[in-house]
């Protein structure tokens, strides 16, 4: 089954279902590159992409630890190189809903966020600047 499937509306706007579920994204050009900016862009979707594995990553690993981490959210910014236009920096700041994780815990989730599948299969030259706040 593939992954997704994803077809072009025109105006520089994409649907992308995903066949298992039935979700669907759409993705339209920012601004700054001759669209309306009305839904995400594709390499708005890379840097979420990010922050959500590395959120799921950190659940799978609180919930095989005994950590609660629910509640916990990550607000994302991506800055953009242009000649190639490309994504040259990730921030995201994960933020915790409790402050008394064990130095022990706050090592562990950081480790899983870090290691995700995603965070390992971005381009080297794409800075991730990662911030937990607890």
């Amino acid at each position: 089954m593939a992954t997704s499937e994803v077809i072009y509306l025109g105006e520089l706007r994409t649907e992308a279902k995903h066949p298992q579920s039935g979700t669907i994204i759409n993705t339209d050009a920012p601004k700054d590159n001759h669209g309306k900016g009305e839904a995400f862009s594709p390499t708005d979707l890379v840097a979420t992409a990010l922050a959500s594995c590395m959120i799921s990553i950190m659940g799978i690993v609180a919930n095989r630890d005994g950590i609660k981490i629910e509640g916990t959210t990550a607000s994302v910014t991506k800055t953009m190189a242009s000649d190639p236009r490309r994504i040259s920096e990730i921030k995201i700041v994960i933020q915790f809903p409790k402050n008394n994780y064990t130095e022990k815990e706050k090592k562990i989730l950081e480790h899983s966020a870090l290691t995700c599948p995603v965070a390992k299969s971005l381009h080297e030259n794409i800075k991730q600047d990662i911030g937990f706040l607890y």
